[in-house]
């Protein structure tokens, strides 16, 4: 029996609430008028409620790359060098966005599924005094692993020059980040990830100190014009507005829900899939894992591929494989944005069919699911 229902349990895209779907058909807006000024004014002021800064708060028509790049072409000139933690792919593109403009990266290299270690930071920091800026991942998506961002912030007061750059593309909407207090310099994240809206839209915040750096070596990615542009309510360039629509009402979503009441249903959400993968005798690849994605372990003899390609072509859930050299090691389940503890427990039942399927006998049906559900019913779900 084929499932007439599609599931998207991807760390990116996520699935769209209907609220925000409805939000996305509404007729476009001349992104000159007043009624689409009102709408991105008013977006940007959710954007500062959700992450808890009082700094400057920019949307860019882009991916979460796009925000990245923005990020480094704006605050570093060529010759500096800042320190880059590398612990999976998304650590390597600050590396790369690096080498790109000229800037030397301090790579601290991190076995992927590792967080950095806050001492590692600190050396690196004694041992290359002239560094302008720290860049990071908060939740590194490619291995599941969150990084102690919020030490490294209290490392950096003794810094006061080194700028710290995080990327929270799937954090935010995730955990309550309070980004000025955790002393972030610079956060970007995406539309497409516990923003519950589809991809387009990045957002980039920056401290005071952040805003005084700017010296832009992009021309369409110019924080200052942006600055200048975004606070009358426009953009530089045509925004794509339907996004802007749904974006907006997708964090009406988040603060209705409350910031602490959605950081507390991710967790749960994460608890019950951790525990739901061990029951079948699988194991985490991280040591410090996240509670918007989880990768897990492959069984031996099975390729993390084939159960991303049998989940989705026979059950109809689209989940995650590895990247890089974590291809076909590991499989990765998405918890983040609109999900509820039903969408997790259908992941964790299309997961045993695949693994199945495939061969692996190290478990019963329902494992998974009664490991995942006791979660749920020790906190009151």
């Amino acid at each position: 029996m084929k499932p007439i229902k599609k599931r998207l349990l991807t760390p990116g895209p996520t699935m769209v609430p209907e609220r925000v779907l409805e939000a996305l058909s509404r007729p476009t807006l001349y992104h000159r008028s007043p009624e689409f000024k009102e709408v991105f004014l008013e977006t940007r002021e959710l954007l500062s409620k959700v992450m808890r800064t009082e700094g400057e708060v920019l949307i860019l028509t882009s991916s979460g790359t796009g925000a990245m790049e923005a990020a480094v072409s704006n605050l570093f000139q060529p010759g500096d060098s800042a320190i880059v933690v590398v612990g999976g792919k998304f650590g390597q593109r600050w590396e790369e966005l690096c080498r790109v403009y000229s800037i030397n990266p301090i790579v601290i290299n991190v076995e992927w599924g590792r967080a950095v270690d806050i001492e590692d930071v600190e050396r690196a920091l004694k041992e290359n005094p002239d560094v302008k800026g720290v860049l990071v991942q908060i939740c590194e998506t490619s291995t599941g692993t969150i990084h102690d961002v919020r030490g490294i912030g209290e490392l950096l007061k003794n810094y006061p020059d080194v700028l710290l750059v995080a990327d929270g593309i799937t954090a935010y909407g995730v955990y309550d980040i309070p980004t000025d207090e955790w002393g972030i310099d610079v956060a970007v994240t995406g539309s497409q990830k516990a923003l519950m809206t589809p991809p387009g839209l990045a957002v980039i915040t920056l401290s005071k100190r952040a805003v005084e750096r700017i010296k832009p070596r992009n021309y369409y990615f110019d924080l200052k014009k942006e600055i200048k542009q975004q606070n009358k309510g426009q953009t530089a360039y045509t925004t794509a507005t339907n996004l802007v629509v749904a974006l907006n009402e997708a964090l009406k979503m988040i603060v209705e829900e409350g910031l602490e009441n959605v950081a507390k249903r991710h967790k749960v959400l994460a608890e019950a899939t951790r525990e739901g993968v061990k029951a079948l005798g699988l194991e985490l690849l991280s040591s410090n894992p996240a509670n918007g994605v989880t990768a897990v372990r492959c069984p031996e003899g099975i390729n993390g591929q084939e159960i991303v390609r049998v989940a989705r072509e026979k059950y109809g859930v689209t989940i995650a494989g590895g990247q890089e050299h974590l291809k076909g090691k590991i499989f990765r389940l998405s918890h983040m944005g609109y999900v509820d503890q039903f969408d997790v427990l259908t992941g964790l039942e299309v997961t045993e069919f695949a693994l199945k399927e495939l061969g692996y006998e190290g478990f019963k049906f329902g494992d998974s699911v009664r490991a995942a559900m006791e979660v749920f019913y020790k906190n009151g779900v």
